[in-house]
């Protein structure tokens, strides 16, 4: 499995992506040389459309639960002054 920084990904995503989707490459990215994802195929569309749609599921359980009267943007953004 290949290591390439988050600026390397950033330079040569097209052909990274390319090269996960056609030849069935996983990369881990790092962030100042530690471990910060990790990049793999989607093995069939039926599992990426399965994920989506957990995803969607998460967005509306976490919309149902939210408390705050400001969004998670405004939110993150206060964190980051």
């Amino acid at each position: 499995m290949k290591e390439i920084g988050v600026r390397e990904l950033k330079n040569r995503a097209s052909s990274i992506i390319r090269s996960v989707r056609q030849d069935r490459a996983e990369y881990i990215i790092t962030y100042r040389g530690r471990p910060a994802a990790h990049l793999v195929p989607i093995e069939q569309e039926a599992a990426g459309q399965e994920a989506w749609a957990e995803l969607e599921r998460l967005s509306q359980e976490v919309s149902a639960r939210w408390q705050s009267d400001k969004s998670a943007a405004e939110l993150l953004d206060e964190t980051r002054r």
